[in-house]
């Protein structure tokens, strides 16, 4: 079964940095059309450039996935570009938690919800009927490690992120029989521009995080873009419902 793909369109959320802008040049980079969605224009937009710098095509929509009407404006826009949409990586989300879950605060829960909850279903309500209309496609949605154990000092992220497999297998189960595939990708932690404030402010946490990790260090935002890629393709296509964790052996201790 072929890894490649040609001719076809993927839409990445989040994707103005991170493991976000890392998957729209990948799928890029394979020769899709991309349209990239995010909050952050000039980061979107930079991430267009770098598409297209490397021979790509891409288009960003400005788009706050917390929106019914923004998500709407996005599917839209990318129908009216681009004729259909094949992939969709919800990846939009958030991570703000400070403290143990009896410190949090309602407007943190409901921004973290919002955002990695709300956001994906969004996303796939209004994804899906495209996808249905053209006879199949695949989605993949962003976990993380978190969403299959605990996470102390980040309750409400972990709940967010057992509920967007939740969402992930229970799409998977309704579609399977209409030739769409819907996974999740688990990673651990990620060398990101948020991880890097983070360890700037406290060195230590760069070393527990690579210490956490049995293969000795954090991972790489291309290294969550290729288990995406292979979960959009026809290498997948007995693969639904499913979370993969990305994570350096974390979840096998």
């Amino acid at each position: 079964m072929s890894m490649r793909f040609s001719g076809q369109v993927a839409l990445v959320t989040g994707a103005a940095n991170g493991i976000g802008r890392a998957t729209a040049q990948a799928f890029a980079a394979e020769g899709l059309k991309v349209v990239v969605a995010d909050l952050d224009v000039l980061g979107g937009e930079e991430t267009v450039a770098l598409i297209q710098a490397a021979g790509g095509e891409a288009l960003f929509v400005p788009c706050n996935v917390t929106h019914e009407a923004d998500v709407q404006k996005l599917m839209a826009r990318t129908v009216e570009a681009y004729g259909r949409l094949d992939y969709a990586f919800n990846n939009a989300g958030i991570e703000i938690e400070k403290g143990r879950l009896a410190e949090g605060s309602l407007d943190e829960f409901d921004a973290i919800m919002g955002v990695n909850v709300k956001g994906v279903w969004l996303c796939m309500k209004y994804q899906l009927p495209l996808l249905l209309a053209q006879g199949g496609g695949a989605i993949v949605n962003t976990a993380s490690v978190a969403g299959l154990g605990a996470a102390p000092k980040m309750s409400i992220y972990a709940a967010s992120k057992h509920a967007v497999i939740g969402l992930t297998k229970s799409a998977a189960i309704e579609y399977a029989k209409k030739k769409i595939r819907v996974n999740a990708v688990c990673p651990a932690v990620i060398d990101t521009d948020m991880f890097r404030r983070a360890y700037e402010a406290d060195p230590k946490k760069a070393e527990f995080a690579a210490a956490m990790h049995p293969v000795g260090r954090i991972g790489k935002v291309e290294e969550i873009a290729s288990a995406v890629l292979y979960l959009c393709s026809d290498g997948a296509a007995f693969t639904t419902g499913h979370a993969l964790a990305v994570d350096g052996g974390a979840t096998a201790i």
